[in-house]
């Protein structure tokens, strides 16, 4: 049997999970690249120095990663004294509960992709690694069934496949041009300094705690009691240091908890035969309403019946508004306060708080169908489900939270409610103008000399891709949903921003990034498949898979992916 020669673009988690199946696959042959522009394998840019300083920490614990080669707990025992002592880690107190430094979870990966190389080598895998190599283009030969791909050094290589793993992207826009203007806060290494005003945080997620850890740090420092009670004192040089969160629903995310089964995702996911059905039944669309009953609320039955009872007979959007009216009553921080607490307790005693766990399995398994979802089903999980998974699935480590109420309580930090309109306006001088609308209705202008935008991964568009070739060929095609009503369409153009277009006398609804199939191959702007091009990278897929859940999908969509390499 012919190799087959793979080409996997990117060496951070997804990629490792990719060559991990890869590696795995059997009575298949391949000749395996790995190309990583930066230096270092499995990190990837969360868990490396592009992502991460020594404060931030992992919203996972050892026992939710997918498998690899060695567990977390085994690996820690095996660390030298100075990177124990540097990550202030007692390996006889460590366990797979733990959460841990991301730039050590780097490490952990860096090691379990080396790991991997000496099991190829022993089963006579050829593995290139190419480090420190960008590949600026994507070249697809249809003639000889090959794609080439072509790095920033000039080397081009033919391929039969090429899985694109290039995980996070945060675009420049205004960065370098405006004085005091972040368009993220990565690398965190950037917001080392001294401030002695307020700063505006665009967002409240994980993304902004990570903003607000380290600017904090820099203008103060962090202390703990006798009873670990973290306090902050701010330096000399920052009197009049603050940070101002700014959030479209005035909330903070939720608090990590105790998670009875962290590898429940795996199973959650909709079978073929699940879907093709529901799509019969549904004018060819999976319903939404369909998804949020079998993989949410009948998962109740038996493990809470009390809880399974209050919402059997609520539609997706009552239960939205139910969960999210007991954040609004409360003041955003005496609700952290007391979810920290419930948290503690959840830890403690090894009992999940339920309903938030399995909403983390509704978001898991919704994210591979979602690109079957008629267009108003789309816009219902955007507009209702998705802004409250944001807030309850993004599991804030306990240390950060106890950091986020000692800065509140030291009045250097706050979070105000914007509209959906709001807007930050750079300046000539440098720093914005945040306009906004506040909860009361009254419209707000304040300057901020500082500004960083933390909302998270943003959703690229398909003009965004980086492989011109294939844009220019049209390989690729921008991810489009089909309306299941031409009043609703009609709606939506009138109303709303949402960009809808007319083709063949039907209508579609835009959304971000490129059209895939169900295996991650691209499709042209016929639905025609490529059977050499697969995509994991998200940012230019969020359109079809609107949630994902870090390394679970990396792991997830490598086993899509390697079936499909196999059938061919």
């Amino acid at each position: 049997m012919e190799n087959k020669n793979v080409a996997i673009l990117g060496g951070g988690p997804s990629g490792l999970f990719m060559f991990k199946r890869l590696i795995e696959a059997e009575n298949t042959g391949f000749i395996i690249d790995i190309f990583e522009k930066n230096t270092q394998l499995g990190a990837g840019m969360p868990y490396s120095t592009l992502g991460a300083n020594q404060e931030h920490i992992t919203n996972v614990s050892g026992n939710e990663i997918p498998d690899l080669v060695t567990p977390v707990a085994d690996w820690i025992q095996t660390l030298p004294k100075e990177i124990l002592k540097r990550f202030r880690i007692d390996p006889e107190k460590y366990n797979d509960f733990k959460v841990m430094p991301r730039l050590l979870f780097g490490l952990y990966l860096q090691n379990q992709f080396e790991l991997l190389l000496d099991i190829a080598k022993q089963k006579g895998t050829e593995v290139n690694v190419f480090l420190n190599t960008e590949v600026i283009d994507v070249i697809d030969i249809p003639e000889i069934k090959k794609t080439a791909i072509k790095t920033a050094n000039n080397l081009q290589i033919e391929y039969n496949y090429v899985i694109i793993c290039t995980g996070h992207t945060w675009p420049k826009k205004l960065e370098g041009k405006v004085a005091g203007y972040f368009d993220s806060p990565y690398p965190p290494s950037k917001l080392e300094f001294k401030a002695n005003h307020q700063i505006a945080i665009k967002g409240s997620s994980l993304t902004a705690i990570d903003a607000i850890r380290t600017l904090a740090r820099s203008n103060g420092d962090f202390s703990t009691d006798n009873t670990g009670k973290a306090s902050f004192k701010l330096d000399s040089g920052s009197p009049d240091f603050k940070m101002i969160m700014h959030s479209r629903n005035g909330m903070l995310p939720a608090v990590r908890f105790h998670l009875e089964d962290p590898h429940l995702l795996k199973d959650a996911v909709l079978s073929k035969a699940e879907v093709e059905a529901n799509m019969l039944l549904n004018d060819g669309f999976l319903s939404l309403d369909y998804v949020f009953d079998k993989n949410f609320k009948q998962l109740f039955k038996d493990k809470e019946p009390e809880f399974y009872e209050k919402i059997k007979d609520i539609n997706l959007e009552e239960f939205v508004d139910m969960a999210m009216s007991v954040r609004e009553k409360v003041d955003p921080f005496v609700l952290l306060r007391a979810e920290y607490q419930e948290a503690q307790k959840s830890i403690k005693r090894h009992e999940s708080v339920y309903w938030k766990e399995l909403l983390a399995v509704l978001s898991f398994a919704m994210n591979y169908p979602a690109k079957h979802f008629s267009a108003e089903d789309m816009l219902r999980l955007k507009r209702n489900l998705m802004p409250l998974i944001s807030i309850v699935i993004a599991f804030v480590p306990q240390s950060s939270v106890e950091e986020m109420l000692a800065l509140h309580e030291a009045g250097v930090l706050d979070i105000v409610s914007v509209d959906a309109n709001s807007k930050e306006e750079p300046t000539k001088e440098g720093g914005v103008n945040y306009n906004y609308i506040d909860e009361n209705g009254i419209n707000q202008s304040t300057y901020f000399k500082t500004f960083v935008n933390c909302v998270g991964q943003p959703h690229l568009s398909y003009t965004d891709f980086p492989y011109q070739s294939l844009l220019e060929e049209k390989i690729v095609s921008p991810a489009k949903l089909k309306f299941r009503s031409k009043n609703a369409a009609l709606a939506e153009m009138e109303n709303s921003e949402e960009k809808v277009n007319q083709l063949s006398g039907n209508y579609y609804l835009s959304v971000p990034g490129l059209s895939i199939n169900d295996n991650f191959q691209l499709l042209d702007s016929y639905g025609a498949l490529n059977e050499r091009i697969y995509i994991m990278a998200v940012p230019y897929i969020a359109g079809f898979n609107p949630d994902y859940s870090g390394l679970d999908f990396g792991e997830k969509a490598s086993s899509i992916i390697i079936k499909s390499i196999n059938k061919n």
